[in-house]
């Protein structure tokens, strides 16, 4: 009798097959049973005499590699495929260089498309890097509003433009480091050929929006690209592509007495929360459509939902906790996107909440205040601070998992909580006029911590957004 102690020791993929030959062969020579051939042959003892064991092995080691290579699987075999696992690939390892100089041979190969199944972008971290060349800047890119310009409007760090979000132990075409497989304007464009893309939702809708035009425009000559701009729908055209970025104002989705004209009082807001029809109408016929509603919610008051037609008046709402009040709009938005959306012809995204940050104490920073004058992103793993709710996460999880289309979650949260320095702060504007020195000097009251200075992190989401499309 013998012993075999067994070290769990890593085994390339290529030479797995030998390994498990030369143990079985082994085993066959100890237990004397090489007479008895796996391939039933006949073999003698004395035929195991002329032919040695090492040219054996060598044989059907060689055997198997050329069969490998017939079929063309050594590039897919992994323990994850053995084991009918899916991780997702590296990132730039030595033994991709090969690879990775083909495809930027040809940028649109399949094997760069994106697997949501196989790669999460929620876990990751934010990566400065100063090779960064932004595709646009607040002074070039002619469709910011005044609300995002930070730069244009004084101020001076710009290194909240050169943090990249790399996700853990996976590659997205939109994120590794090579330039030529970040979001590309000329293949974006192309896959909206003859296509209307809408944002619709809030003003962080039209911050994403905002960047995905400013992303693109600069790659279209002057006179093939145009924009109109309304109160409530605007619309950006590529006429070469014959192509539309649009955005629509509804920042609860659903119909309310606040869209136009805004009342900034939370408490003079009412919510016709089963109603949609009257702003959905314009949204028929987009082929692609990119949805958010959170922030108007989250006024910190109940919410004044009503039934029934705003001609009737406005008595007879109720005051409902404001999750309560947000799924029964989402309800009502669900159904629509059921009864209406033809998922053969129409791709439907909702973005998740785009978090706020109120509290500097939350990431640290005692002697803060709140977002202003921070210059980093936390470096905390999974830093989730309360500008952002999860009662309403799971809400939308919920709603969305009942949807008979299927519906593609942008989830932006996680990769946004980090970024407390992002924010236009002091460097944007209220009630459509950029702060005084005066209100400047008073961050406490006046910094803004919802939106984000462009280029920032919505083209981050967009890079998102760009890898699913």
């Amino acid at each position: 009798m013998f012993h075999h102690s067994v070290a769990l020791t890593f085994i390339p993929p290529i030479t797995l097959p030998c390994f498990i030959l030369q143990l079985s062969f082994s085993l066959l020579l100890h237990c004397e049973l090489v007479h008895i051939h796996p391939f039933n042959m006949g073999w003698t003892k004395s035929a195991k005499r002329k032919l040695s064991f090492p040219i054996i092995t060598a044989i059907i080691c060689t055997l198997t590699f050329i069969f490998l290579l017939y079929t063309e699987r050594i590039s897919t075999i992994s323990y994850g495929s053995i084991l009918r696992f899916k991780p997702c690939p590296k990132r730039n390892s030595a033994d991709d260089r090969e690879l990775q100089s083909d495809q930027l041979d040809n940028p649109t190969d399949e094997s760069l498309d994106f697997d949501p199944d196989e790669c999460s972008v929620t876990h990751g971290k934010w990566v400065f890097n100063t090779s960064i060349k932004p595709l646009y800047s607040d002074m070039t890119c002619p469709f910011i509003d005044k609300q995002y310009s930070c730069i244009k409007n004084g101020r001076n760090d710009s290194d909240y433009r050169y943090w990249e979000w790399q996700p853990d132990d996976c590659m997205l075409p939109s994120f590794v480091k090579l330039s030529i497989f970040r979001f590309d304007p000329e293949i974006a464009l192309r896959k909206l050929r003859g296509k209307r893309l809408m944002f619709v939702g809030d003003s962080l809708q039209r911050n994403q929006w905002e960047s995905f035009v400013c992303l693109i425009e600069s790659v279209i000559p002057k006179g093939k690209k145009s924009m109109k701009r309304g109160h409530v729908h605007s619309v950006f055209k590529a006429k070469e592509y014959d192509a539309t970025i649009e955005f629509y104002w509804a920042p609860f989705l659903v119909e309310s007495n606040t869209d136009i004209p805004i009342k900034s009082d939370p408490k003079q807001r009412i919510i016709k929360v089963d109603s949609i029809a009257q702003r959905a109408k314009h949204w028929l016929g987009a082929d692609i459509l990119v949805f958010n509603t959170y922030v108007w919610w989250m006024s910190g008051l109940k919410t004044k939902a009503l039934w029934g037609e705003f001609e009737n008046g406005e008595e007879g709402y109720e005051e409902l906790d404001t999750t309560v009040s947000y799924r029964v709009a989402l309800r009502t938005w669900a159904n629509w996107i059921d009864s209406t959306v033809d998922p053969k012809k129409t791709r439907v995204f909702f973005t998740t909440m785009s978090p706020s940050h109120q509290k500097n104490k939350e990431w640290g920073n005692i002697n803060g205040i709140r977002c202003y004058n921070e210059t980093r992103p936390v470096m905390k793993k999974g830093h989730w601070g309360t500008g952002s709710n999860k009662e309403m996460m799971n809400v939308v999880a919920n709603v969305m998992g009942r949807m008979k289309v299927p519906v593609t979650v942008l989830n932006i949260t996680q990769l946004s909580e980090y970024r407390i320095d992002a924010h236009t702060s002091i460097y944007g504007e209220l009630r459509g006029k950029l702060l005084t020195a005066e209100q400047r000097a008073n961050p406490l009251h006046f910094a803004d911590c919802i939106h984000w200075c462009l280029p920032g992190v919505p083209d981050t989401w967009n890079q998102l957004l760009f890898a699913y499309l």
